[in-house]
Formats: C-alpha cells, structure tokens, sequence
C-alpha cells in the first residue's frame, strides 16, 4: 500500500492549553465531529487511541480536516507540538484509520435515521451553521444544537471549546446575542460541556 501525501500545520486557537494540527484532507465527513475526553472513549478511534499514549495528551477532538489535542497542564506546546506533528503525518501517511469501523457505520445509521424536529429547531440549527460554526471550527471546535423549550436554547461546545477560557464570553456576548437578536423567542442560550 503506498503512502499518503499529508502536509500538516499547527493553529493557536483562543484555548491556550489546544492546539489545532491541520490537514490537507479531510479525516472524517463535513459536519460530522468526534469528541474523546479520556483514553477509554477514544477506543472508537485507532488515531485518538494512539495520541492517547502520549503522556500529555488529556482530550482529542477530530472534524472536518482538523485535529485538536488538549495539553494537560504540567506540559508546554513548545516542548510536545513538533513530536505531535511528526506523529500524526506519520499515522495517517501510513493510511493509519481515523475511526474504527464500527464507528463510521454507527454514524451512517444515524445520519440516515428521520428527525423530529420543530421548525424553531430548524431556524436555530441553520442560524449556528451559518453564523457560529465556521468561527468555532476556525477556533478548534464545534458546536452542537441540543434542545429548544421554553426560550431556552441548549447547545454543547466541543473541541478547543471546552475548558476554554474565552467560551463562556464567547457562549453570552456572541452566540446569545446573534440568536436573541435573529429569533425573538430566545431568551437564553445555555453551554453543555464547557
């Protein structure tokens, strides 16, 4: 099997304990994310299992063309981002898998399963897709709708969102903001897994 071509470079993004290696290809399908916290969830992807063997790796989050690693604190991304770079360009050169099989059939399934949603569910979704997420993404993260009731939209941030710093500034002076401003009926906009 020959190799892959893979260029790969860093971004800081406003998390200073994320960093964000970007690619040249796309690792798993757009607007799809997956969020490993720990080493035990990251059984569902080969390549977060692996970054999880380093000793200071404490969270991979994996979407579109990107990867962000969270540093645990004792560590300097001085010291560990060339190994990291290395490593990654190496695994996926080698065609390493990004997600286990069992994982990409689990996610057709539910891509192609029917939704119940409402059409403020909709109008909400479609505003975060276009005003929130290429900023977030461009930050190292995502963003996910969760609910809608009684004027309170629920969402959860993931990536370089969570434990950032700047996410709850972000979440209230951006995010509330935009959709209190575009739909009348929010009143409050609420962070899952900051």
């Amino acid at each position: 099997m020959s190799q892959k071509y893979v260029t790969i470079y860093t971004e800081a993004n406003p998390n200073p304990a994320s960093m964000k290696f970007m690619l040249n290809f796309m690792l798993v399908p757009d607007g799809t994310d997956f969020d490993f916290p720990d080493a035990e969830s990251a059984k569902a992807s080969p390549l977060a299992e692996a970054l999880f063997q380093f000793p200071f790796t404490e969270r991979v989050f994996i979407m579109s063309n990107f990867i962000t690693i969270t540093r645990k604190a004792d560590f300097d991304w001085h010291e560990i981002s060339s190994e990291l770079r290395s490593f990654i360009k190496e695994y996926l050169a080698n065609n390493g898998p990004v997600l286990a099989e069992k994982t990409m059939r689990d996610y057709e399934i539910s891509a192609s399963a029917g939704s119940d949603e409402t059409e403020m569910d909709k109008k909400i979704k479609n505003l975060l897709e276009e005003y929130v997420r290429p900023a977030v993404e461009s930050d190292g993260g995502a963003i996910n709708f969760r609910s809608f009731t009684e004027g309170v939209v629920r969402v959860e941030l993931r990536g370089s969102c969570s434990g950032c710093p700047s996410s709850t500034i972000t979440l209230k002076a951006g995010i509330e903001n935009l959709l209190k401003r575009m739909i009348p009926e929010v009143k409050e906009v609420i962070a899952e897994g900051v």
